[in-house]
């Protein structure tokens, strides 16, 4: 009874400082929904991260926090478009914050931006011209700044950080052998991440790639007494993984481990959900140890699916979606490859937005991430022009459901296509709209008043709209859409969830 006292007192000594709704516990994921390739870093008692961005402008939203559960956006650090951004490293070195990225271009290349405060504003994107990806910053015992990338490779910085030395790529690990009969979607080594504790530097490592079954993923540890290597691996590898298809976590991995002011330690990693991979991988966290070996262990009690006890210190704050309705650009709200801020106006409350394109998957829709499993949003909507709008939900321009309206008729979405719902009694350029999402199943109601609400007849399940089988790393974002000639104004905004 002793050694369980110390073990629950131990762990609560190391997150502290974590709080949620209950006021006792802190649940997981602690950022819901499409938040993949988590990286962190602390500065005192102030916590940043930030995520792939992929497709969506803008891009690297970067998040604040002082107790690791609650997150506040508080700036993002690239406004153009320049392909799918990946796996993300977020850093100080100096007086500098560094951001380094992958753009999964062909061919891939890593760039970096920078900026004096994690606030913002950052620089323009700089491209390193090193391919590879998954690109993390480490300072090696002698000071030297180095880029370490997926595929155990590293290569040499210029000491401003914002360019390669040539000649100084090189292989320096070969990974964590993978058992045989393990289910997983190959090797992948990526998702490097490095630190320097006491007299070792840890680098982990996602393997088993990142998708695929359920059992893919996972996060190994290695460490060396110096940057140049050699580098041990664990002998209780991996450190974070899934084991079967019934958990509720699947694809557990690309982990980054980071220090609490108390002197512990936690690892922030991503994971889809059983049954909700369409979410897209969300963000995770759970206490670690380092042992007397030198090694960082789990706790194994700890279940990550259930609330964990810890103190609390202060009150529960708002809900991170409180503040949709201000239409917040690149802090809630993002668009779809093509980051046009001037389609954007915001006043008293109602969003004016340019129309674009000819369909819903042209249009660059402008959506937010929502983490929940049941939910709807409805707005009334005004059209101005020859203009077609609505409500989606929306994985790429090709796969996307909701419903919309122009003039004359209502229309449903479906896998890219429009098909008539109903025909107005009159032209109508304002209409009430709502579109549910319930545990997969996508309905939709409209209103000339926004009191009476009529159900329409139709339905649809999005479930399959998700990586494993669209690619795009993608997922299912709810959203406004304006598309043709004018453009739409949306009042009332709603997220409501169930």
């Amino acid at each position: 009874m002793k050694n369980v006292r110390k073990l629950l007192l131990l762990i609560c000594l190391i997150s502290g400082a974590f709080q949620n709704v209950t006021g006792q516990t802190y649940t997981n994921p602690i950022l819901a929904g499409d938040y993949p390739d988590p990286t962190i870093m602390r500065e005192g008692a102030d916590y940043y991260m930030t995520h792939s961005a992929f497709d969506y402008q803008p891009g690297l939203t970067v998040f604040h926090s002082r107790d690791l559960v609650h997150w506040e956006p508080i700036s993002y650090a690239l406004k153009t478009y320049l392909g799918s951004v990946w796996a993300p490293d977020i850093s100080k070195y100096k007086d500098r914050y560094y951001i380094y990225f992958t753009v999964a271009t062909q061919p891939r290349s890593n760039y970096v931006v920078w900026a004096d405060s994690p606030y913002g504003p950052w620089s323009d994107p700089i491209d390193l011209h090193i391919g590879n990806i998954d690109p993390c910053h480490v300072v090696g015992e002698d000071g030297s700044r180095w880029l370490f990338m997926s595929g155990g490779k590293r290569a040499r910085l210029a000491d401003d950080g914002l360019s390669i030395i040539p000649g100084t790529e090189e292989v320096v690990y070969q990974g964590w052998p993978i058992p045989e009969d393990w289910v997983t979607e190959g090797m992948a080594l990526e998702g490097p991440k490095l630190r320097r504790i006491g007299r070792y530097f840890y680098y982990f490592n996602a393997e088993g790639g990142t998708a695929g079954p359920p059992t893919s993923h996972m996060v190994v540890q290695a460490r060396s007494e110096s940057i140049n290597g050699p580098w041990e691996n664990a002998p209780h590898n991996p450190l974070i993984h899934t084991w079967s298809k019934d958990e509720r976590w699947w694809s557990k991995g690309h982990g980054s481990v980071i220090d609490t002011p108390e002197g512990g330690w936690v690892i922030v990693y991503h994971s889809y959900e059983n049954g909700f991979t369409n979410l897209g991988r969300q963000t995770l966290m759970e206490p670690l140890r380092l042992g007397d070996d030198g090694w960082f262990h789990r706790f194994d009690n700890v279940e990550v699916d259930q609330p964990i006890t810890c103190p609390i210190s202060k009150p529960f704050e708002a809900n991170r979606h409180d503040r949709l309705s201000e239409f917040r650009l690149g802090l809630d709200w993002k668009f779809y490859k093509a980051f046009r801020p001037e389609r954007v106006k915001v006043m008293d409350g109602a969003l004016s937005l340019q129309a674009q394109g000819s369909d819903p998957g042209s249009s660059a829709p402008l959506m937010f991430v929502s983490g929940a499993h049941r939910y709807q949003i409805e707005a009334e909507i005004e059209l101005q022009g020859e203009v077609t709008a609505g409500l989606v939900v929306y994985y790429n321009s090709q796969f996307y459901q909701g419903t919309g309206f122009d003039k004359q008729k209502r229309y449903r979405y479906r896998k890219g296509g429009q098909s008539r719902a109903g025909v107005h009694s009159q032209e109508t350029t304002r209409l009430w709209l709502r579109l549910q999402n319930y545990d997969n199943i996508v309905t939709g109601w409209y209103s000339h008043d926004g009191k009476q609400w009529i159900r329409e007849t139709w339905g649809m399940d999005c479930s399959g709209y998700n990586h494993n089988t669209l690619y795009e790393f993608q997922s299912v974002l709810p959203g406004l859409f304006a598309f043709g000639e004018g453009k739409a104004i949306f009042r009332h905004f709603k997220y409501t969830e169930f």
